[in-house]
């Protein structure tokens, strides 16, 4: 059985990753095993100089697994950027996936909106948008949830997708 997704985007500083963090906890108290890919568009670097795994990857190994007895951890290195599709092939032993970003896939969506912060949102209803978080009531022809709603919007995604 493929692995539910759902994608939050949204312009930048929008509330992404606050909405993201105040659905996890929702969704846990559920029942439910929740994975996140986040993506970031600048690269980034969790490997610090000087660490084994640092020291690793230096040395030349492609993949560096660390693992404990509370975390594991992969780092890869790749030609090219991969797709939502190629990083989430990846995940297993959970019941959705939340990705932040990626809002030129086509996955299910749901839009942060602020008005506050931009003129207008990023999607429109063709864009496989699912529900707008916001501080405004738009027809987008989705659901509109204030943006502190996280019971409701949890409760949108058990009924789509895990129910």
């Amino acid at each position: 059985m493929k692995i539910p997704i759902v994608s939050v985007v949204g312009k930048s500083d929008s509330g992404k990753t606050t909405l993201i963090c105040g659905l996890l906890p929702e969704l846990k108290r559920r029942g439910y095993r929740v994975a996140t890919v986040k993506h970031d568009v600048h690269g980034f670097e969790i490997d610090k100089p000087g660490k084994d795994t640092w020291k690793h990857s230096q040395a030349g190994a492609d993949i560096v697994i660390i693992s404990s007895p509370a975390k594991i951890a992969l780092l890869e290195k790749v030609d090219e950027e991969l797709t939502l599709d190629e990083v989430i092939a990846r995940i297993s032993n959970v019941d959705i996936i939340i990705s932040e970003g990626y809002k030129r896939n086509n996955k299910p969506k749901i839009e942060v909106f602020r008005s506050t912060v931009h003129d207008a949102p990023l999607c429109t209803g063709e864009d496989n948008l699912i529900a707008l978080a916001s501080d405004l009531k738009l027809d987008l022809g989705v659901p509109v949830f204030p943006l502190d709603d996280y019971a409701g919007l949890a409760e949108l995604i058990e009924r789509r997708f895990l129910l």
